[in-house]
């Protein structure tokens, strides 16, 4: 195995280029090497003013998320040793602006994640003197898959729908609404739904399914999307047999 790959990093430099632009770098290729090692060998070593975004480097925080070879990828999860002989080439996060080399803005989806108000709604709120609001196995079950979103973005790289509309609320946003409506402690579906069933909601998801396959976490946010089309359209035709079932 040789000793160095190659990194073909994008630069974005807003004073220097009006566009993203190349710049290679040799890293030395080990055994146990990331991709993030690649990319903070040549910020420690190389360029110190190479920008990307880590924090935990163990797929936990999300914030590491870049496309590497076209794929979008945490590159703390992504070895290098997959690419040999290389050249590795690393970008941002596609369908997202590109505040400077490989550090996007997420305003657009942190703006929409309230929206859906992922977080436990309840009518009324017991004392806590009496205690846990208790779940069984099963009940854990109806949501914990989708419970397991790091809001790394990777699905929103991947969605041909929020490429070309970018009012489209989002796989993962949409996954995390389901994952409180699924909870047996919630009762807050109804506050969701009017987010969840607009034109910009689930409808406007194809089904292409790319979200999924890019989720480093296996959360299959196109199976969660699918799954409350199905809630929405029953309730929807109960609402027009039975107005007033309405809460």
């Amino acid at each position: 195995m040789a000793d160095e790959i190659t990194l073909e990093v994008a630069r974005y430099r807003p004073e220097l280029e009006s566009e993203p632009v190349m710049e290679s770098f040799q890293v030395p290729l080990r055994e146990h090497w990331a991709v993030l090692d690649g990319l903070t060998y040549v910020k420690d070593q190389l360029d110190g003013t190479l920008s990307f975004r880590w924090s935990c480097r163990m797929g936990i925080c999300g914030s590491c998320g870049m496309t590497v070879n076209g794929e979008p990828q945490l590159s703390c999860a992504t070895f290098l040793t997959d690419y040999a002989p290389g050249p590795v080439r690393v970008e941002p996060l596609r369908n997202f602006p590109v505040i400077r080399d490989l550090v996007i803005d997420i305003d657009d989806f942190m703006t929409k994640l309230p929206e859906v108000k992922p977080w436990i709604i309840r009518d009324v709120h017991s004392p806590v003197e009496e205690g846990e609001y208790l779940q069984t196995p099963q009940e854990l079950d109806e949501y914990q898959q989708f419970s397991m979103c790091i809001n790394c973005m990777l699905c929103y790289s991947a969605c041909p729908v929020y490429s070309l509309e970018p009012d489209f609320i989002g796989p993962a946003a949409i996954a995390l609404a389901q994952r409180y409506n699924l909870d047996s402690r919630d009762e807050g579906a109804e506050e969701r739904r009017a987010v969840l069933s607009s034109p910009e909601g689930i409808w406007a998801c194809t089904f292409v399914g790319e979200c999924s396959a890019a989720c480093p976490k296996g959360v299959d946010p196109a199976g969660a999307i699918q799954r409350y089309k199905l809630t929405a359209a029953t309730r929807s035709i109960k609402d027009l047999l039975m107005p007033r079932s309405r809460r």
